[in-house]
């Protein structure tokens, strides 16, 4: 996690919520390399495994979502909001 404060003086929910948009990033990230990958690969089975791998990110993201809108509530009205 990139440290733009002392770690020693943040609250655990302030480490908390950025492991947790750390994570979103880098499961968001994973999404985009599989997405390309599948996009070049002709071998249809590699694409299919391909695609599952993708979709398993995209089960994270969702669970991250939903962890971070139970644990910062301008967010979550942030997602109300833009419904």
């Amino acid at each position: 996690m990139p440290e733009y404060e002392n770690p020693d003086e943040l609250s655990e929910k302030a480490k908390n919520l950025e492991r947790v948009r750390q994570s979103l990033i880098e499961e968001l990230e994973a999404i985009t390399r599989y997405e390309q990958r599948i996009e070049v690969t002709k071998d249809e089975s590699l694409k299919k495994l391909l695609k599952h791998n993708m979709d398993e990110e995209k089960e994270h993201v969702a669970m991250l979502i939903e962890w971070l809108r139970k644990n910062d509530p301008t967010q979550d009205k942030m997602f109300e909001e833009h419904d």
